[in-house]
């Protein structure tokens, strides 16, 4: 054994034989990337925040100009609540807040532990697209059952008050708001995307930090998306019946109850914690059916959106009722 080998190659070591006239146009992007910081480590580090932060914002950016023209309110689930640019400039903060004060020491701290699970990262060329698509949808079921435990014991009592009512600020969400969280809560929720990976790839050993990077931007995107306020004809949703979307999270804000996965509805169906969502859409749907005008269908819509935020504000003041000995607190 060489005693002198190093845990980390340097650049020079990177990729010594590597054949660059076999690879693609985005593995020999990836090579020159790590040549050029020269630190494998720094390079993860370095490449995973700022991903995060390209893409986070970057998704956000048409959700705020769709928020900033009056022709779209017509799909907007909450039409009279809009986010004004004050509220939008608050949110923004507190995310950037959690952004480097809380996700960059553990997005920094990735790339050892992944390498400790087996993860490649440097490496090239990436694995075939066929397994990178199966490892993703597998992350997608994982993410979305963790999510949905979390997300439920975040309202129990104590823990909404103390974390998980920061989120629900916000009645009506805006694109930014997806990663607006108490610190504790963007750990807890954010395990369920990275846990995935790292428990995946400590039983297999064949998943590359370039899979895991596809399946942090589609999530980010699911994320912004859902929190959008929006339901177009062409969502998601209406093409894959089991995909959550916008139109299933806001009720959850909106209603404070039902509804907490993120992804995909089964969990919600299965558990029955979709059946005021279910009803209120029944309602709507029967409304839609009634040839009303335009003034007053917005009237009829704008009396249920009331009655369901009414109904949630005293769901919560009913969880925030309680303490840690589950106990209702003397009134």
């Amino acid at each position: 054994m060489n005693s002198t080998a190093s845990v980390h190659p340097t650049s020079q070591m990177l990729y010594a034989g590597t054949d660059f006239s076999k690879l693609t146009w985005i593995e020999l992007q990836w090579t020159a990337w790590y040549l050029w910081i020269g630190n494998p480590i720094l390079a993860t580090g370095l490449a995973s925040f700022l991903l995060h932060e390209v893409v986070y914002f970057g998704r956000c950016i048409p959700w705020i100009i769709i928020d900033a023209i009056p022709y779209f309110r017509k799909w907007k689930l909450q039409p009279n609540k809009v986010p004004t640019p004050q509220e939008q400039w608050e949110c923004t903060k507190q995310v950037l807040f959690s952004h480097f004060m809380v996700e960059l020491p553990v997005i920094w701290l990735f790339h050892p532990l992944a390498e400790a699970c087996g993860m490649t990262t440097w490496q090239v060329p990436f694995p075939r697209w066929q397994l990178q698509a199966a490892q993703i949808a597998l992350f997608f079921v994982f993410e979305d059952m963790f999510h949905f435990f979390a997300h439920q014991a975040l309202h129990w009592g104590p823990l909404y008050k103390h974390i998980h009512k920061i989120h629900h600020k916000y009645s009506a969400p805006f694109g930014l708001a997806a990663e607006y969280a108490h610190p504790a809560e963007v750990m807890i929720l954010g395990t369920g995307t990275v846990a995935g990976p790292l428990l995946y790839c400590w039983f297999r050993q064949d998943l590359h930090i370039f899979t895991v990077y596809i399946w942090i931007t589609l999530r980010l995107f699911q994320a912004v998306d859902a929190h959008s306020g929006y339901d177009f004809p062409w969502s998601l949703q209406h093409i894959l019946p089991f995909w959550s979307g916008a139109e299933h999270h806001d009720f959850h804000h909106m209603a404070f109850v039902n509804n907490f996965s993120t992804s995909f509805r089964w969990c919600d169906r299965l558990f029955g914690t979709d059946d005021k969502y279910r009803a209120y859409r029944q309602r709507l749907d029967k409304m839609k059916k009634l040839n009303l005008s335009k003034d007053e269908f917005e009237k009829m819509e704008r009396k249920m959106i009331a009655e369901a935020e009414q109904e949630g504000l005293r769901a919560e003041a009913e969880v925030e009722s309680y303490t840690f000995t589950g106990k209702k607190k003397a009134e």
